[in-house]
This record gives structure tokens, sequence and C-alpha cells, in this order.
């Protein structure tokens, strides 16, 4: 019960409640699920590593909504379990360089959205291809997307060999 208040003081904090509801609507804009994208935030902030019963408790979340939730955050690589000695309960840190965090991000949603818009793109190309009714307007305009995905793609696995510090000084320009 004391590991619970301490970590409700540190909610308690304005700012603290302000950015995690704030990452929580976020996260809705985002595609994400409110409660996986709040689970984010507090963890993040968070000096200390999180069990889901004290995660439930903070943030006033059903601890089956939690436990769903960890499961997608270490699914995206943006949390992971951490061993505490004599503790049976899993608990939970986040990955706070927010350059990793943006990066692994960035994969997640690489591997989740365009990957697959990727695949679906070259199987209507091809099949646009034998088709002999097909207006040619329409086919061009599938061959232009797909090469605009192959180019986004080409990027990505550039910028993944870009040291942060360089990236971090491309993004300012």
């Amino acid at each position: 019960m004391t590991e619970i208040k301490e970590i409700k003081e540190i909610k308690a904090n304005a700012a603290v409640d302000q950015f995690i509801l704030y990452w929580g609507d976020m996260g809705g804009q985002w595609g994400v699920n409110r409660s996986v994208a709040q689970i984010h935030a507090l963890l993040f902030l968070s000096t200390k590593p999180l069990n889901a019963e004290q995660i439930s408790e903070t943030l006033g979340i059903a601890r089956s909504n939690v436990s769903n939730s960890l499961k997608e955050l270490v699914s995206w690589k943006l949390i992971r379990r951490v061993p505490i000695q004599g503790e049976r309960r899993e608990h939970f840190e986040a990955e706070t360089d927010v350059w990793e965090m943006a990066m692994r991000i960035a994969q997640g949603r690489k591997e989740r959205e365009i990957d697959p818009a990727m695949r679906l793109l070259t199987d209507c190309v091809a099949a646009a291809e034998i088709e002999n009714a097909l207006d040619p307007v329409a086919l061009a305009r599938m061959k232009e997307m797909q090469a605009f995905l192959n180019t986004v793609d080409t990027w990505y696995g550039q910028m993944l060999t870009v040291p942060k510090s360089k990236l971090n000084m491309l993004m300012k320009m």
C-alpha cells in the first residue's frame, strides 16, 4: 500500500496529471487506445518500475484493461518488464530516450501500416498491368503511389543508419 501511495503522490502533481491526460488524448488522435497512452505516460514519467496494480490504482483504470494495455506497450517495445528482487508481480518501466521511443513507434507504424500497403499495392499493380480494360490513368496513379511508398521505405531505412545527433540536427533545419 505504501508503494501505491508513493505513486499517487507522484501523480498528484497537476503538471503530471495534465501530461498523462494530454498523452491519452493524443494517443486517441494517433489511433492508440487512450488507456494505453495514459499508461505509457505514467511509466514514462515514473522514476521507478510499476506493477499493474499500482498502475490500475493510480490511473483508475480496470486491472484487465491495464493488463491488455501493458501487453500492447510491450509489443511496441515502448515498455519492458523489470525483475524486482523479492517481488512476484511483474514490474514495468518505459523507454525514456525520446529518440529511441520515436524510432520504435516509427518502426511499429511502418510494420503495421506501410509494409502491408506496399504488399497490397504490388499485388494491385501486377493485376492492373494485365487488365486490358483498365484506364491507363488508374494504372499510372497506382504506380505513382507504389513509387511514393517505395521512396518512403527507402528513406526510412536510410534514416535508421543516421546517428541520433545528426537526425536531431536535420530535424532542426
